[in-house]
């Protein structure tokens, strides 16, 4: 069942046009959420639970979130949202039984405790909106609780691996130049492929060799481009600009900033999806890990500045993280390199 429900394609907009998330963003939060839907209309026969069913103290009972009339008085953001449809008032008026019981729906189709978790977010910031709203009495997500998880080191790749990477790119055709300066780019900025695709060509300062970035939330950041990145972006734009293919590009690159720095064939704008194919391509030429994805670059190009003496806010302004703490997690990686080194080249280190 795909059926759009009003207060999903509310709450999908208040995240693009209040929260300002990238589209990519709100498509994730809008399948996860589409799939709790489904499951919720997928089983119209499903008992009603009683009133204590849902309670996680022996003295206090959860009779459910009750849902409120637009202008009720509810405390909230200052903007009322109706929940009208029948359909509306069902996902509103959903429990903690019953989003216990999707999760368990979940767990049986083999899902992994992080994908488990990043559900519970959407479900967490979608009743979160409708109580601040002033749409339900009471939040049925304070009685979810989020599964643990084990803790995973980012993925990074040798200097030698990306090399390789990047050699595999033909950069005397003007398409094969572009992903040479895609993948420049992505190593040499620590850029997300969202941001990346985002990039139009009045971004790029040749003269401070600079790149404006567009990151989540819309909050802006200059980052440096390495003379090796900027070599290879200013191969593909020499090579596009004396391509018959691209004259209409030429003409619009003169007149318009709002033109894609990085085009596809047909002078349009890049996907995510594309510059994914456009790497596994590569990888499998140099041989390389197929797991390697655009984010390992990311991951690659934090670890290999820290192993290099980078401080770790510097990192944290190039990389675009709101929080510290985010970023720190680059320094466990950096310490084991360092660990191996030092227990592989100290006479009495083991």
């Amino acid at each position: 069942m795909s059926t759009e429900h009003p207060i999903v394609e509310q709450f999908i907009n208040y995240l693009r046009f209040e929260r300002h998330f990238s589209p990519y963003t709100a498509r994730c939060y809008g399948a996860d959420l589409r799939q709790f839907t489904d499951y919720l209309f997928g089983d119209e026969n499903r008992p009603a639970p009683s009133p204590q069913a849902g309670s996680e103290s022996s003295s206090l009972a959860y009779i459910g979130p009750q849902i409120l009339p637009p202008g009720s008085g509810q405390p909230g953001d200052g903007v009322a949202t109706a929940v009208t449809a029948p359909s509306d008032r069902k996902i509103a008026g959903a429990d903690p039984v019953v989003i216990r019981s999707f999760l368990g729906y979940l767990d049986n189709f083999g899902y992994s405790p992080a994908t488990t978790a990043r559900k519970i977010a959407t479900l967490r910031s979608f009743y979160k909106w409708l109580h601040r709203r002033g749409a339900i009495e009471t939040n049925p997500m304070l009685l979810i609780r989020t599964p643990k998880q084990t803790k995973r080191l980012p993925k990074a790749i040798s200097v030698d691996q990306i090399e390789k990477l990047l050699s595999m790119p033909d950069s005397r055709e003007t398409l094969g130049a572009r992903d040479r300066a895609i993948l420049e780019t992505l190593y040499s900025t620590g850029v997300r492929v969202s941001e990346l695709v985002e990039l139009n060509h009045t971004d790029l300062d040749q003269t401070e060799q600079t790149l404006r970035i567009r990151g989540k939330g819309k909050k802006e950041r200059i980052v440096p481009l390495g003379s090796h990145a900027l070599t290879a972006i200013r191969n593909y734009i020499t090579l596009l600009e004396g391509d018959a293919r691209f004259a209409a590009l030429r003409e619009q690159w003169k007149a318009a900033p709002a033109v894609p720095l990085f085009v596809n064939k047909s002078g349009g704008r890049l996907s995510s999806r594309s510059v994914r194919r456009k790497l596994d391509k590569y990888l499998a030429a140099a041989g390389l890990d197929p797991s390697i994805s655009p984010h390992t670059l990311r991951h690659s190009f934090a670890t290999h500045l820290l192993d290099n003496g980078a401080d770790l806010r510097s990192v944290q302004e190039l990389l675009g993280h709101q929080s510290l703490s985010t970023t720190q997690i680059y320094t466990h990686l950096s310490s084991m390199r360092l660990r191996n080194s030092y227990e592989e080249a100290h006479p009495r280190a083991v």
